[in-house]
């Protein structure tokens, strides 16, 4: 096996206290700019011309430069902060600085981009930026974890023809009197080339940075921290979840889009530097010890955010991501469990919500009944399943991509299905593309979801009461997967994903246990369709092709699953946030949002391929580098299957 060597060096030559000096300089310029005026007129979002005052972009600053500080002095070994850092790796310093650094240069070149160059920048954005830079450099002389040769990796020398060729077609291109025919082609196409020129320098000016920075991991014992009573345990458990609801509440109240690019800047880099100081592992410790506690405060938390909106606007926007990443949960149990690639899923979300409406009491469904809430949930799950048994049954017999394609096409079967049952090119039932509108809210116990109720004080809307529902689906999806995950039939599908043929050579009945993750997964979909039926009041049919601009589709809850990080419970909650989070709040860029959109998940998967929150496993088959080497008299090689 190949082994990585490390060392703990700085990039640049500096004396350590200097480097940490000149990093905590930085950190409080920082910090300090938010409270000055950044531009001298309101136009940019979120009126950055007050000095005292701290508004959208500047809380980003603010909680930069002090993350950054605090994790300098926790790593010097300052008393009473030593807890914020038990790795004592200085990492985790420059990925703060990095993140102040990525705040300060967007915002300055918003403000310049929007409002016409640098002269409309204020003092304290001209600090903001000194501070950004001032905290990286002197980042990079504090001792770092390093690996010692990092070989610099060069692209392919023929697409680097493309950095001339792009100016000279762009030029070209706008040449081109705007009355001609082909103008419009070649200006899309100089603007691929310019793309794809900009991706080509981006791509190389990475692998230099990879090459000269060499930052690598080195694995230390954490220091035993110190015993605490079990009910400060609690509390600080408790603590961490109440400041995770703040975070992801700012994210989702962020109402204009430079404010979001910003947050997602700054939370990209925060969120490995608390890995890298350790912070993150003490928390995980914590939970395993306090498992109970910790379901619970997470289910609090999470029913806790209606209670701090005063709208129904972003609450509207969470019962949408819980409905995106119950359905992302199902099909992780057929992808990321049973290995089964399914590239139609997301119609056994349209079956489920479909037969919830015809029996909903809609006026335009032409069966005309109503069913009672738990009855129309489990019309929804049950036919749902049904659905995946007789899918699966005559499929489940492929492999691979062969399986890929067949549930490709079931997706779109369903699709045209549901198009043609109008009445005229079939049977009239779904009303074809008007589908089947003006749903009913749902009523429970005679509380009706439809309207609004006070709670402890605070109104909650239409879309708060459906969230706090949803949430209770989410929480019953999740037990169901850990406990199925954790089953006899749970390690069967895992030994099936890794290798079928061995599994049916261990007695494994594969046909069967396969169809029982496709009528499972199909059912917890279906379930999740009831909730969805009811909140959006209409159903129709192009709510659920394969890939769209906007989830819920095939293509964002399989990138959901994969991304998230597949076979675990947290992983695709947080992929299916992601996902719809970005491209919702990135409507501001228009035609170019897709595009943006499409690098965040390069970037993301050239990053972390194995997933934002993997199992051992998955992470063992993309770094198997990482694995110690195993003392041994001859040479041994690591396999993934050792793994």
């Amino acid at each position: 096996m190949t082994t990585t060597h490390t060392e703990t060096t700085p990039v640049i030559p500096l004396p350590a206290r200097a480097a940490a000096a000149v990093t905590g300089l930085g950190a409080l310029a920082t910090a300090a700019s938010a409270a000055m005026s950044w531009t001298w007129t309101s136009e940019f979002p979120g009126d950055l011309t007050y000095y005292g005052s701290p508004a959208g972009l500047q809380w980003l600053a603010l909680a930069a430069g002090l993350l950054t500080l605090v994790l300098l002095l926790a790593g010097q070994g300052v008393p009473g902060l030593r807890w914020a850092a038990p790795a004592r790796s200085n990492n985790a310093v420059l990925y703060a600085a990095t993140g102040a650094l990525a705040v300060a240069v967007y915002a300055v070149t918003s403000i310049s981009a929007e409002l016409g160059g640098l002269a409309n920048l204020e003092p304290g954005g001209w600090v903001l930026t000194a501070g950004g830079l001032i905290a990286v450099l002197g980042a990079l002389g504090l001792p770092l974890d390093r690996r010692t040769a990092v070989p610099l990796r060069i692209l392919d020398k023929r697409l680097f023809l493309l950095v001339p060729v792009a100016p000279a077609a762009w030029f070209g291109a706008h040449a081109i009197p705007e009355d001609k025919p082909v103008a419009p082609v070649m200006t899309a196409l100089a603007g691929g080339l310019v793309i794809a020129a900009g991706a080509v320098l981006l791509l190389q000016l990475g692998h230099l940075a990879n090459s000269g920075l060499r930052l690598g991991r080195i694995d230390r014992p954490l220091a035993t921290p110190r015993a605490l009573p079990s009910w400060v345990e609690v509390l600080l458990i408790v603590l961490a979840f109440g400041i995770g609801l703040f975070a992801i509440t700012f994210g989702i109240d962020t109402e204009y889009g430079e404010l979001f690019t910003g947050y997602l800047l700054f939370v990209a880099l925060a969120v490995p530097a608390l890995a890298k100081s350790g912070l993150l592992a003490r928390l995980r410790a914590l939970t395993v010890k306090h498992r109970p506690v910790t379901t619970g405060a997470a289910f609090a938390a999470a029913a806790g955010f209606p209670f701090t909106q005063t709208s129904d606007q972003y609450t509207s926007v969470a019962t949408n991501i819980l409905i995106f990443a119950t359905v992302a949960l199902g099909l992780n149990i057929v992808v990321g469990l049973a290995g089964l690639l399914d590239l139609g899923y997301v119609a056994f979300l349209g079956v489920g919500a479909y037969a919830a409406a015809l029996v909903s009491g809609s006026p335009a469904s032409p069966i005309h009944v109503q069913f009672p809430f738990w009855a129309a949930m489990l019309t929804g799950a049950v036919v749902s399943m049904i659905f995946g048994v007789l899918i699966g049954a005559p499929t489940l017999r492929l492999r691979g991509d062969y399986l890929a394609i067949v549930t490709l096409g079931f997706g779109e079967i369903f699709r045209i299905t549901m198009l043609n049952l109008n009445g005229t090119t079939g049977p009239k039932v779904t009303n074809g593309s008007n589908g089947i509108p003006r749903i009913p809210d749902l009523q429970i116990f005679g509380f009706d979801l439809g309207d609004p109720h006070t709670v402890l004080g605070v109104e909650l809307g239409r879309f708060s009461n459906y969230y706090l529902l949803m949430l209770l689906v989410t929480a019953l999806v999740v037990l169901v997967f850990a406990r199925v995950g954790n089953s006899r039939i749970g390690r069967a599908w895992v030994a099936i994903r890794e290798d079928e043929t061995a599994a049916e050579a261990m007695g494994i009945n594969g046909f069967r246990l396969k169809l029982l993750a496709f009528a499972l997964g199909a059912l917890l979909a279906g379930l999740a369709g009831t909730v969805q039926a009811h909140v959006s009041y209409t159903v129709t049919p192009d709510q659920y092709t394969f890939a769209e601009a906007l989830p819920p589709n095939s293509a964002f809850l399989l990138a959901a699953v994969i991304l998230g990080g597949m076979g675990t419970i947290s992983g695709p909650l947080a992929g299916a946030t992601l996902l719809f989070l970005i491209p919702k709040k990135l409507e501001f860029l228009a035609d170019y949002q897709l595009l943006a959109f499409g690098a965040a998940l390069i970037v993301l998967m050239r990053v972390r391929p194995e997933g934002l929150i993997p199992n051992r496993r998955r992470q063992l088959e993309f770094h198997e580098t990482a694995v110690p080497a195993q003392a041994s008299d001859e040479p041994t090689a690591l396999t993934k299957a050792g793994a």
